[in-house]
């Protein structure tokens, strides 16, 4: 009897042995790790037990951990990010329009924290912040080595607080201090007017939570001032640094009467998606210039590249910044989140745009600054040349080759999905603000002299044939990556 029960206690052994042996190899499985990985994991274990140990002062496991995520996902792309539970609550305000800051839109070039643009109407704007200086100190603390998240945390803050940020100057020889008082950051996403002759402006700032609404909005209210219909109207895209991928869907299918608008392909098969817009019943091909530069990026290019695909608008400008990635928004269980790029999204043709961009059919460049528009602190010129995604460190390229088309651009019905990936409110390339009042935009009158001569440009375009040089004052105007 007793050998009997030894045996038997053996045996039970033995099949719990076995038994965690198959759980574990079957867990391994399942999560398709391999021996590398596991390796690699015990490393990063050593490691932490090392510095928690032997460092300076002592430090969190926290810490370290998020320190471990927050550089793993940096060196992978520009725009894939930890966000901790204070940067992903930002986040989700921000799309809403709203949140406390400078108003402006960096990210790091060269290894320094650089200045992509100030938002107009912000403190950043109205302190005269431009594209490219680059923030050497936030208050006391200097920049080099500072994560582009840390940067931003530091910048927010509550309305009336103050920060004093140290900069430098292309072509200024000392640093200088600049001190802001941080503003509720309200971004109107949607402006509209009326141009001279009777056309419409609508111009897009961001892609947030309503900005379908509100261009639908615009282009009710300058339908209703001429019995129905539209003479002629200019989009501007300039310095849209992108947003929310179904606003940029929802605008897009406004002005488009069926066909593909976007299409986008990851690993998964949940990231293989693609975006129709919807027959209309009395539609209006009314005349549509959009406008562009090296700030439209993200959300404003799939606008651009679907309308110019389908030849329902002229694209004037300069070419866009290129960001043709979605970054979806996962969110984790202790309120923190991954932002993290899954996919590249594709033009109606099969264009990957990801670190080239749209090419204007009619390129326009601004003037180069002159003596008249240097700053009263003696600053000397200025080239601000504009930061594109090519630019950005670890940047990934589109996978295409030149004039390479791809195949998956087939359409299909014509239908919206119920809803669009949420994509990141893509703070990379960003914006360079407002002109000044005084200056002469010379490609919105380049916009308004195509409108005068529509048919004729739409005939020699459809043609297939070179922009054609029209006669009036703008004719010849073509010689001249995150908010905060």
């Amino acid at each position: 009897m007793i050998k009997r029960h030894r045996w038997s206690i053996t045996l039970a052994v033995c099949l719990v042995t076995c038994f965690l042996v198959l759980q574990e190899f079957a867990v391994r499985r399942a999560q398709a790790l391999s021996n590398d990985t596991y390796q690699e994991l015990d490393t990063f274990a050593s490691v932490l037990a090392i510095v928690q140990k032997n460092y300076v002062e002592p430090v969190t496991t926290k810490q370290l951990i998020d320190g471990a995520i927050s550089g793993m996902l940096a060196s992978l792309d520009p725009h894939s990010a930890y966000l901790t539970p204070d940067l992903y609550r930002d986040l989700e305000v921000e799309t809403r329009g709203s949140f406390g800051g400078l108003g402006i839109e960096i990210t790091i070039k060269n290894g320094a924290l650089t200045v992509v643009a100030p938002i107009e109407d912000t403190p950043a704007y109205r302190a005269g912040l431009k594209a490219g200086d680059q923030i050497i100190k936030i208050d006391d603390d200097f920049t080099k080595d500072m994560s582009l998240t840390e940067a931003v945390k530091r910048m927010r803050g509550p309305k009336g607080s103050k920060i004093r940020l140290t900069i430098h100057r292309e072509n200024v020889p000392e640093l200088f201090t600049v001190t802001l008082a941080r503003d509720v950051i309200k971004i109107q996403s949607v402006k509209s007017k009326e141009l001279p002759e009777g056309y419409g402006y609508i111009r897009v700032t961001t892609f947030q939570e309503n900005t379908g609404d509100g261009v639908e909005k615009a282009i009710d209210e300058f339908q209703s001032k001429d019995h129905g219909k539209i003479k002629g109207l200019v989009f501007d895209l300039r310095d849209n640094p992108g947003g929310l991928l179904n606003q940029a869907v929802k605008v897009s299918d406004d002005f488009l009467d069926g066909g593909l608008i976007v299409y986008t392909q990851g690993r998964e098969e949940n990231q293989q998606q693609k975006y129709f817009s919807h027959k209309k019943k009395d539609f209006d091909d009314y005349p549509m210039v959009v406008l562009v530069n090296g700030g439209s990026a993200s959300a404003s290019e799939i606008v651009a590249g679907a309308l110019q695909d389908q030849r329902r608008a002229v694209i004037i400008g300069t070419q866009t910044f290129g960001k043709g990635s979605v970054q979806t928004i996962l969110p984790l269980d202790d309120h923190s989140a991954l932002r993290l790029t899954t996919a590249r999204y594709y033009t109606p043709t099969g264009r990957s745009i990801q670190a080239v961009g749209i090419t204007p059919d009619v390129d326009v460049e601004l003037p180069k600054e002159t003596l008249a528009s240097l700053t009263q602190s003696g600053a000397q010129l200025d080239e601000n040349p504009e930061i594109h995604e090519a630019d950005l460190p670890h940047h990934f390229q589109n996978g295409q080759k030149k004039d390479e088309k791809n195949p998956a651009a087939a359409p299909g019905q014509s239908s919206v999905p119920a809803a669009a990936p949420a994509a990141e409110p893509d703070k990379g390339p960003g914006a360079k603000g407002a002109k000044a009042k005084e200056e002469k935009d010379v490609q919105l009158d380049k916009a308004i002299d195509i409108l005068k001569h529509w048919n004729t440009y739409k005939m020699q375009l459809a043609k297939g044939e070179p922009s054609p040089e029209i006669s009036g004052d703008a004719s010849d105007s073509g010689d001249n990556s995150n908010p905060n």
